[in-house]
């Protein structure tokens, strides 16, 4: 063994330290392609300092622009202090969010560490600040300063301009997902009503707050007009939808997405089933209640405190200003405010009242199914084939949480090069044996289906989203008929039973290379025919190439750079707005006469395009 002596150990400045452990600062890296990858963490760090300007009542417009992955803020707030431009963006715990009761009464930013995470991780990074006919602007390159320019006049209304390109070395391969960008933005409006956001020329802005946010989210889905609550510091909104089974909430604290919940969304959660209880003068099971409820909920508290730098979860029930809990304070006013709005809108309470007796209804029926599955899990638990764990999960907050993510591969062939490829800290792999059975029918199906029922048991999906042991889902199936055929059926199976699962991000599609095109030098992995031509050109000389039809006849040495830093995700993600049973009983319900005519016509265009081309 290695010796352990005084050169072993090292002290990292600043920006060496966040580049060496960028996940204790933005959580996961990521290549762009889920909602929570670092590269938008870098971005709302920026943004938030612009939204804690205008919540102090000093800027009620600001606009970010994304041109060739390079990205620019300008707010019109009062301007970081000239003589403290440097400091703010490369001095650890420097910032005007520490004391109490002086620039900022309740911000997103407390830390001091935000805009320097996004400084250090960044090859090019430039601030100026504009404040009363003065300016200061300085620029970087990975944390370090390459040029520090003196102050100068400007006729510049005040605030600040930030523009940062992230170091590809770091985030590889990554790209922005411009809907992934819309709903932080819109995010943004819908908690700080007044503020416009205008993003590549687009102008965001809403005027009902979380109101707009819900009816966004459900669409044409909603059984009745949706619920909203105000109070000071408070806002509530809910709904119950026609889909037929998850949980959708979206909470805020100090205008910050908490997209993993947190002691606010568990008090919300608790709040709706209590007073309902209550309401009816009934002990429904707390699922019943919540079944196909969607919620928006956002208060305002001052120095909160968050789970990690990311600011995705609210962490301890911190004390309000007013000496209750978040927990207390939150069923407090919720039951208040929900119960009197029931009581003066009998007709919406009747609607509740028979959405929950319809889940109350079904969860009965299938309770001997759950038993009899829960017995087939049992007894495949201590050998169960199917599944290749990882170390870390996602609900127990492990450190690397974040990056956990579950294969569900099609065959042994496929699981077994992933398998040996793969990082068995954060890497799991379940292993499906031919088709999934098609769902679209009933939650039942899960529960006289073994493999599905195993699958769900993997996830931990039974009491919702906040069980989910894997952070990513990724459908891996082979690239032909069958294994588009699968993919379909998993889609069908989340986006059916488990859409909370999906509209939350966690959901992925592995893309894996068609092509392998090499000569003596040079290996190139394709993933599309137009790669495949451009690698061709490229190699010259008439190269060898490999058409790769299914997964296992990838090596696992060739596997793991397909799944390791360079992996390549195509999110699935939900038209908020659409009807999805109607969307799914369209593909996967009957054979109609509709579809029928829709796959001969679009085979026609296909047959078409390929004589052309020839």
């Amino acid at each position: 063994m290695a010796e352990y002596k005084d050169d072993n150990i090292i002290t990292l400045n600043w920006d060496e330290h966040i580049r060496t452990r960028p996940g204790m600062y933005i959580g996961k890296l990521g290549d762009g392609s889920s909602h929570d990858d670092g590269i938008y963490v870098l971005l709302k760090e920026v943004i938030d300092n612009s939204i804690d300007e205008f919540m102090e009542g000093h800027g009620k417009t600001f606009e970010v622009t994304i041109k060739e992955k390079r990205v620019t803020v300008r707010d019109y707030g009062r301007g970081i202090p000239l003589n403290k431009v440097v400091d703010c963006v490369s001095k650890m715990n420097t910032g005007g969010k520490f004391n109490e009761g002086t620039a900022f009464e309740a911000s997103i930013g407390m830390n001091g560490v935000g805009v320097k995470a996004v400084n250090a991780l960044s090859t090019s990074f430039s601030v100026q600040s504009f404040r009363d006919g003065k300016t200061k602007r300085a620029e970087f390159s990975c944390g370090r300063v390459v040029k520090e320019y003196p102050l100068e006049d400007s006729e510049e209304k005040n605030g600040t301009l930030i523009s940062f390109l992230p170091d590809d070395t770091i985030f590889e391969n990554y790209d922005w997902y411009t809907e992934y960008i819309d709903d932080l933005i819109w995010n943004y409006v819908y908690l700080n009503r007044g503020l416009t956001i205008n993003f590549n020329g687009k102008k965001y802005y809403s005027k009902n707050g979380l109101l707009d946010l819900l009816n966004k989210e459900t669409g044409d889905n909603k059984l009745y007009e949706p619920i909203y609550l105000k109070d000071e510091n408070f806002e509530f909104a809910m709904v119950h939808t026609n889909r037929k089974y998850g949980e959708d909430y979206f909470t805020f604290v100090n205008s910050q997405y908490t997209s993993h919940g947190g002691t606010h969304q568990q008090a919300m959660r608790e709040a709706i089933v209590k007073t309902c209880r209550e309401f009816y003068n009934k002990n429904f099971e707390p699922s019943d209640v919540r079944n196909s409820v969607a919620a928006t909920m956002a208060i305002r508290v001052k120095q909160p405190i968050f789970e990690s730098q990311t600011k995705t979860k609210l962490g301890s029930d911190y004390m309000t200003p007013g000496g209750q809990t978040i927990r207390n304070y939150v069923n407090d006013i919720i039951g208040r405010l929900l119960d009197n709005y029931l009581h003066k809108n009998q007709e919406t309470a009747d609607i509740i009242l028979k959405k929950i007796q319809e889940a109350e209804k079904e969860r009965t029926a299938i309770a001997a199914l759950k038993k009899q599955s829960k017995e087939i899990q049992k007894r495949v638990s201590l050998n169960n084939s199917k599944l290749r764990d990882c170390r870390y999960h996602f609900n127990t907050n492990d450190p690397r949480g974040l990056e956990t993510m579950i294969f569900i591969t099609e065959g042994d062939s496929a699981s077994g090069s992933i398998t040996q490829s793969r990082d068995a800290n954060t890497q799991a792999v379940f292993s499906l044996m031919g088709k999934p059975a098609n769902i679209i029918k009933s939650k039942s199906a899960i529960y006289e289906n073994k493999e599905l029922s195993l699958l769900q048991a993997a996830l931990n999906l039974e009491e919702g989203l906040e069980g989910l042991r894997y952070n990513n889902i990724i459908i891996a199936t082979d690239a032909d008929v069958d294994g588009m055929h699968i993919r379909l059926l998993l889609m069908a199976f989340f986006i059916q039973l488990f859409p909370d699962v999906v509209r939350n991000g966690h959901v992925f599609v592995l893309q894996t290379p068609l092509f392998r095109v090499r000569n003596k030098q040079k290996t190139m992995y394709c993933y599309s025919e137009e790669e495949k031509q451009a690698a061709i050109k490229k190699l010259g000389n008439k190269p060898e190439i490999t058409r790769f039809k299914g997964l296992g006849e990838i090596s696992p040495k060739e596997f793991k750079n397909f799944i390791g830093k360079s992996i390549r995700l195509e999110p699935v993600v939900l038209d908020p707005k659409a009807n999805i049973d109607a969307v799914i009983e369209y593909y996967m319900g009957k054979n109609t006469v509709e579809r029928q005519n829709f796959i001969i016509e679009n085979l026609r265009e296909e047959i078409d395009n390929f004589s052309e081309e020839s």
